[in-house]
């Protein structure tokens, strides 16, 4: 296997975990009443009241909250259904990436700047909305934990770009990849 098309392979196989991991992150975000009622049942089940009460407290409340405005106001969780939808049109401009990297570099770009900019968003929107620190922390892992594969595509792309530039004589139009 070339080298180009070891990159273009590593670059797809990166972006494809990093998008199966974006839809899944969209879908959770539809079903949250029932998500939240199936996870404090686990929880329970486990024992975690005893071994984690402050969990359990935390998802205790969002339970409740979630289950007041699903009974009296439904439609402020249409604003999660939009959160979803929204990683999912994400998601899709990463096919961008995925068909030509060098040319759609910029989503990826893209992408390390919003994983960047969950962090002040979590410091400063948590405290606001009452969100305890460490769910905090939790949301801003999100953020880096996407910015790896991102990075590393990044790399690959770069790499694969200086490939192209290399194998283009002066003056004549580099190949698409």
């Amino acid at each position: 296997m070339s080298e180009r098309a070891a990159l273009l392979k590593g670059i797809r196989v990166w972006l494809a975990f990093f998008v199966v991991c974006l839809v899944l992150s969209g879908v959770t975000a539809f079903p949250l009443v029932h998500e939240l009622r199936w996870a404090d049942e686990v929880l329970r089940s486990l024992g975690a009241p005893d071994h984690l009460p402050g969990l359990m407290e935390w998802i205790e409340r969002v339970r409740d909250g979630l289950d007041t405005a699903d009974a009296d106001h439904p439609f402020l969780l249409y604003g999660t259904d939009w959160l979803a939808f929204a990683h999912l049109v994400i998601a899709v401009a990463f096919l961008g990436p995925y068909r030509d990297p060098v040319r759609n570099v910029w989503v990826v770009e893209f992408g390390l700047i919003a994983c960047a900019g969950v962090v002040p968003l979590a410091l400063i929107c948590g405290p606001i909305r009452g969100i305890p620190f460490w769910w905090s922390v939790i949301d801003m892992a999100f953020g880096g934990f996407g910015a790896v594969p991102l990075y590393v595509v990044r790399k690959k792309i770069k790499r694969l770009e200086a490939l192209a530039e290399a194998a283009v004589p002066a003056g004549a139009a580099a190949p698409a990849p």
